[in-house]
């Protein structure tokens, strides 16, 4: 049997828990797509990247859901962004992840403990 490929599983683990980094992430306050993937590559410590072409088929996707709603923004000085915020729709689907993740993890670390082995 071959061995988990490890950049795969990454790959998978990621994708099935974006709407869970992009809505917790949103719910400090509004932010602009290259924020979003900035913060969410420093707060992992490197560990998860966001390339634009799979952050932003995910932004229109969470707002075609009700979960997020985007608004576009000009500054004087900066080139005109698009801000996405939290709907109240969004923070009941995040508190809803948020307790599936935490079970999720939980169940994984009771069945990896080295007693188990």
């Amino acid at each position: 049997m071959a061995g988990i490929n490890a950049h795969a599983l990454g790959r998978e683990l990621k994708r099935g828990s974006a709407e869970l980094l992009i809505l917790s992430v949103l719910d400090a306050r509004p932010r602009h797509g290259y924020e979003l993937s900035k913060l969410i590559h420093t707060r992992s410590g490197g560990q998860l990247t966001f390339h634009i072409d799979s952050l932003y088929p995910l932004l229109y996707r969470l707002e075609e859901h009700g979960w997020i709603k985007g608004t576009w923004v000009e500054r004087p000085t900066e080139r005109r962004r698009r801000y996405y915020k939290m709907t109240a729709e969004g923070r009941r689907v995040l508190a809803e992840q948020r307790k599936t993740w935490a079970a999720f993890v939980d169940a994984v670390r009771r069945v990896t403990r080295p007693e188990h082995a």
